[in-house]
């Protein structure tokens, strides 16, 4: 029996054993309604080590008795979707909580609260190329903490659009000017902008391990 084989038909113990259901464990561990059924039926196959942790702590049990005696499970994050920063229109994608793709968490890097993008295009060339990824947090849902501004971001504008630029304060309380990483791209300026999260680290395409 493998691995995700062995976690699944813990879970589906567990949750029996306490008179509970897939779908209510899901909402209390904070993931899509589906979510640990995917795993029990494995239609999810490589869950991720913050969902099993989550789904340990509603059922009231240590994470070991849901991976214990299996193959050790690396902390995984989850990819937001993809950002742009030229004059293509960027992609910025969102899913259901935990329910992205994911990614190994880089080493030095601590898995809680982060969330990763993948870099779309070559517009942000030599700094970034595509397919790589950039993690970062959000200390806010909404607003733009001040330590972020004059650094590089990951953001989201009124329209919708993700980008990666450096921020800089606008001509205006609430507007930025976010300046391309990219010498021959275009500033855009005095935009509003959703929230903006500075970059924590760059992961270079060639060295990104999907679970």
């Amino acid at each position: 029996m493998d691995t995700s084989q062995m976690i699944a038909d813990r879970i589906e113990r567990l949750v029996q054993e306490q008179g509970s259901n897939p779908r209510a464990v899901a909402l209390a561990a904070g993931m899509s309604p589906t979510g640990v059924r995917d795993i029990i039926t494995r239609k999810t196959k490589n869950p991720t080590f913050a969902n099993l942790l989550k789904i340990s702590e509603v059922l009231g049990v240590d994470i070991s008795e849901i991976v214990g005696g299996t193959a050790p499970i690396r902390p995984s994050i989850s990819i937001a979707g993809k950002v742009g920063a030229g004059a293509q229109v960027p992609v910025f994608d969102s899913y259901e909580k935990g329910d992205g793709p994911q990614v190994e968490c880089p080493p030095g890097l601590s898995p809680h609260g982060i969330v990763a993008v993948e870099i779309e295009g070559d517009s942000m060339e030599p700094v970034y190329s595509a397919g790589d990824l950039l993690f970062y947090t959000r200390a806010t849902h909404e607003g733009v903490p001040n330590d972020v501004v004059g650094h590089r971001c990951v953001c989201e504008c009124e329209e919708g659009l993700g980008w990666v630029k450096q921020i800089k304060p606008g001509d205006e309380p609430g507007l930025f000017h976010l300046i391309s990483l990219n010498p021959g791209a275009t500033t855009m300026w005095n935009k509003r902008l959703r929230w903006a999260a500075r970059v924590r680290l760059h992961w270079p395409s060639e060295l990104v391990v999907k679970p």
